[in-house]
């Protein structure tokens, strides 16, 4: 299993006029933290399509327990608990400051052949980065 944190500041932009994180708001959140969890393992979205390979997403579940606020700093935590193959699981969980559970979530990626634009498997790069989280 692979955990990765990140941390986000809610920008007022981001909130609608009740100061809440606006609902369309957690898919960015969760896009900023699986490309910072790649970009920690040395490889990054950018040079995954690079090599010819990108990542579109194919699912997306969210669940709100609690409202984010304007300001508030929102740690998330993102896990991958399967070994990825043709299609990659990421699962969030995000935390207030106080460590109350605000929003838990899921997106599921497809990595496709850019030429081909068919599903294919992950470059043997990112299959190397991956192997330690598993136990290989």
């Amino acid at each position: 299993m692979f955990l990765y944190q990140h941390q986000v500041r809610v920008r007022y932009a981001e909130t609608d006029n009740m100061g809440y994180v606006y609902y369309g708001n957690y898919a960015t959140y969760y896009e900023v933290a699986r490309t910072e969890m790649l970009r920690s393992t040395g490889i990054s979205y950018k040079e995954l399509e690079d090599m010819g390979v990108m990542l579109p997403v194919i699912e997306l579940t969210c669940k709100f327990n609690k409202a984010a606020k304007y300001d508030d700093l929102v740690t998330i935590n993102t896990y991958i608990r399967e070994k990825p193959g043709i299609r990659i699981k990421f699962e969030y969980e995000l935390f207030n400051e106080a460590g109350e559970l605000l929003n838990t979530g899921s997106t599921q990626l497809v990595f496709v052949d850019i030429e081909k634009n068919r599903p294919c498997k992950p470059p043997q790069i990112f299959i190397d980065k991956m192997a330690p989280f598993f136990g290989e």
